[in-house]
């Protein structure tokens, strides 16, 4: 009830009059935890109630933790309680079926500094379920031929974007490592959009903070064009994929 009560007090403030109305909070005297999802995802009331029950889980897996810390150390909480957020985000809907959803993770747990975290999810619509990328791909074994071509083409486009970051020194096997050819360690990935209405123009591998540079470069984001994978589609790859990579999207944060 407490929690109930905070959280319409919380909403109410003048100081939150501007941010976005959580669709999801939790209001305590150990944590503030919101999840945010954007009006494409929320029209779709399947996607809608799938990130919305994860949200929910990750917010109260949260609350008890910040709960249990305030408990035994109480005087870390003297300037307030941990706060999170997660936000969902449309990137792209392929073929009026595959959406990509970022999810964006904030973290403040009264530590050196906050934190962030990325995430993907690929949404089939005519499922309505979670997928991966595997029915794009003849094959996708760990260490075989479409994810060692994956990988080469992902270390070249981070190395590309170190560059532009004048962060060259950091593109390195030692900060790479973690970019496994596997398609549960080459990075989180979404479908690119693309000029061509209802296609991709390839995938994006999305890294946090410290996945493959140091906290201060911030997140990452690895481009991979269609044509470099284009040996290894099935034919609904095939069909899905196509035209280019739109102007803007390498600066749009995404």
């Amino acid at each position: 009830m407490v929690a109930i009560v905070s959280a319409m007090i919380a909403l109410a403030s003048p100081l939150r009059a501007a941010e976005p109305k959580p669709d999801a909070i939790i209001k305590t005297q150990s944590v503030r935890a919101t999840v945010l999802l954007d009006d494409k995802i929320k029209a779709d009331p399947a996607l809608s109630a799938d990130c919305l029950a994860e949200g929910k889980k990750w917010m109260e897996k949260n609350a008890a933790e910040a709960a249990a810390s305030r408990k035994s150390d109480p005087q870390f909480f003297k300037d307030g309680g941990w706060e999170f957020e997660r936000k969902y985000s449309v990137r792209s809907v392929v073929a009026d079926r595959y959406v990509s959803i970022v999810r964006d993770d904030y973290m403040d747990t009264h530590a050196a500094h906050p934190n962030s975290d990325v995430n993907t999810i690929l949404w089939d619509k005519t499922a309505a379920k979670r997928i991966s990328i595997r029915p794009f791909f003849t094959e996708t074994a760990d260490n075989g031929a479409t994810m060692n071509a994956m990988q080469k083409a992902v270390l070249t486009s981070l190395k590309i974007e170190k560059k532009k970051r004048d962060a060259g020194e950091t593109a390195t096997n030692d900060w790479f490592k973690d970019v496994q050819p596997s398609l549960l360690k080459i990075g989180a990935v979404t479908l690119a959009p693309s000029t061509e209405a209802g296609k991709s123009s390839g995938l994006t591998f999305h890294y946090p903070p410290y996945a493959v540079g140091p906290y201060a470069e911030g997140q990452y984001v690895a481009f991979v064009p269609w044509e470099t994978l284009k040996p290894y589609l099935t034919p609904e790859g095939a069909r899905i994929f196509g035209g280019a990579r739109p102007k803007g999207d390498d600066d749009s944060g995404q």
